[in-house]
C-alpha cells in the first residue's frame, strides 16, 4: 500500500530565520499541505471529515533534517501512506528542493478521534474503500 501524492512550494522570505534558510517549525506546515493534498487528491477533505465528527490531530511528527531550504527555493513535498490505516493513519515524506536533491525526510501518525467522544475510533469504512480503490 504506498499511495503517493507530491505538491510544490515556493519559500517565502517570512519563512526563513536570520540565517537566511527555512526556519525549521515551518517544515511541520509543509507535511501538513501535503496531507491535506493526499487526502483531497482521493477526493475527501478535513473539512468534510470535521463535519462528518472526525479529527484527525497529530500524535507523532519526525524530521530529519539532510541540506538547507532557503528562501525563493521551489520544494517538492512527496507524501506516501505508510499502510492502510486503522485506528492511526501514517504517512511519510520527501521533500527536495528544485535540483531534485532530497533536503528533509519525515513520518507523522495521525489518530482518528470521535469529536463527540474525544475517543480514538476506527478509520472511516468510506476512507478505507477510497485508499484500496486507489492504492492497489
Amino acid at each position: 500500500m504506498k499511495k503517493s501524492h507530491e505538491i510544490k512550494v515556493r519559500i517565502r522570505y517570512s519563512e526563513t530565520d536570520q540565517m537566511g534558510v527555512v526556519y525549521h517549525g515551518n517544515y511541520a506546515q509543509f507535511l501538513e499541505m501535503g496531507r491535506v493534498e493526499w487526502l483531497r487528491n482521493l477526493g475527501i477533505s478535513y473539512r468534510s471529515m470535521e463535519e462528518n465528527g472526525i479529527m484527525l490531530p497529530v500524535i507523532s511528527l519526525n524530521l530529519k533534517f539532510v541540506k538547507s531550504a532557503k528562501y525563493d527555493d521551489l520544494l517538492s513535498v512527496k507524501t506516501t501512506l505508510s499502510k492502510r490505516p486503522s485506528v492511526k493513519i501514517e504517512f511519510e515524506y520527501e521533500i527536495s528542493n528544485q535540483n531534485d536533491e532530497i533536503i528533509t525526510t519525515g513520518n507523522t501518525t495521525l489518530a482518528f478521534i470521535n469529536m463527540k467522544t474525544k475517543r480514538p475510533m476506527k478509520c472511516p469504512d468510506y476512507l478505507l474503500e477510497k485508499i484500496e480503490k486507489e492504492a492497489l
